[in-house]
């Protein structure tokens, strides 16, 4: 994951906001999309939009092509898309609502990555400890929040289904120790 600084974030979400514009389903969900993209737009001011198109462009992460009338268009890159795609999985997470009332259900991830995947390994532990996981073990976490759609989501954007299981359970043996680090009963 590239470093990129606030401005560089927001243009690479309206970015790939523009993109789920055209695949809305319903002209609400356009509404809905279209209202946060130029809320966010307009608190971009010119300078720090041009400092950052011309970072995001030399990272590779966007492409700038300039149109016949003079107006530059500005589009994600296959590596944008999934960067942008990552930003948009990483602020779902450090807004996760956690459930007031336990469902009585454990949610585990389990993971076999190779080392050549190093990378998404280390990123799919911090997302686990940003969802309040706990760490059973090096490569098994657990956690009685109902968050699967977030995991199978990072796990779809790096094409990593065959190294992670997601494993929904009613009981785990020292279940004790579980509940104390979770605070429920």
């Amino acid at each position: 994951m590239h470093k990129l600084g606030k401005n560089q974030k927001k243009l690479m979400l309206i970015l790939l906001g523009g993109l789920a514009l055209g695949l809305a389903g319903s002209p609400r969900r356009y509404f809905y999309t279209f209202n946060i993209i130029k809320r966010e737009w307009k608190s971009i001011d010119k300078r720090s939009f041009n400092e950052a198109a011309r970072t995001l462009s030399r990272e590779k992460l966007i492409k700038e092509e300039r149109l016949p009338d003079g107006s530059l268009k500005l589009t994600l890159t296959k590596s944008g898309k999934k960067e942008a795609s990552l930003l948009r999985l990483l602020d779902k997470s450090v807004n996760f609502v956690k459930s007031k009332k336990w469902d009585k259900k454990w949610r585990i991830v389990a993971f076999d990555i190779p080392e050549k995947d190093r990378i998404f390994r280390n990123i799919l532990r911090k997302h686990l400890f940003n969802l309040s996981f706990y760490k059973l073990q090096n490569s098994v976490f657990v956690s009685p929040y109902p968050c699967e759609k977030l995991i199978k989501d990072l796990i779809n954007l790096y094409s990593a289904n065959s190294y992670v299981k997601v494993i929904t359970a009613i009981k785990i043996d020292d279940e004790k120790k579980l509940k104390k680090q979770f605070s429920i009963k």
